[in-house]
């Protein structure tokens, strides 16, 4: 009977000593592991849409506060402003819509007048050949010059409807970020 309070006793230090020393290492290597993934997955999409800025927009971004998802966990929006001459004069935010094999995450430029300069397509599992199709120059260059401020027209991709809806709502949703935190972004 002792050895195997002993045993469940070992085994408890162990496991204790061992989650305490990956919750350290997980404090420490957080930022770290954050910016590595802005870095190699946003950023190319941030550089698409934004040009003419004389800051690193990647460093130099910013969170604000949107709200709070079901759980009632903070929900945080990531800016990445363009600046020129310490002015900020556009931003890429990252919207989210529903396409058919899941969501489809869309970098949206959009400047401080209101007109979207670009979009890029940061993630989506869309089916490869069909709604992978969004990715395509022939359907995201429609959105430049847009406002952002009316009602969004473009048009969608044959055999693609709900991947190009999702881009749609993405596209939507990012542009319903500036109109509502317009003060904290610029």
């Amino acid at each position: 009977m002792r050895d195997i309070v002993r045993m469940i006793l070992v085994l408890t230090l162990i496991g204790a000593a061992s989650g305490l020393t990956l919750s350290f290492v997980h404090r420490g290597t957080k930022e770290r592991i954050e910016y590595q993934t802005i870095k190699f997955v946003k950023e190319p999409a941030v550089k698409k849409v934004l040009t003419g800025y004389d800051n690193d927009p990647i460093l130099d971004r910013k969170k604000i506060g949107v709200g709070t998802d079901e759980r009632g966990n903070p929900i945080e929006l990531i800016i990445f402003p363009a600046k020129r001459q310490g002015q900020t004069f556009a931003v890429a935010i990252e919207g989210k819509g529903k396409g058919f094999g899941g969501l489809i995450g869309v970098m949206v430029g959009i400047s401080k007048d209101g007109q979207l300069l670009d979009i890029g397509i940061t993630s989506h599992s869309e089916t490869p050949g069909v709604g992978s199709r969004v990715e395509e120059a022939s359907f995201t260059d429609q959105f430049r010059g847009l406002s952002a401020k009316g009602a969004l027209k473009a048009d969608g991709i044959s055999g693609a409807t709900y991947s190009s809806k999702g881009v749609m709502s993405a596209v939507s949703q990012a542009i319903g970020y500036v109109a509502n935190f317009r003060e904290e972004i610029f």
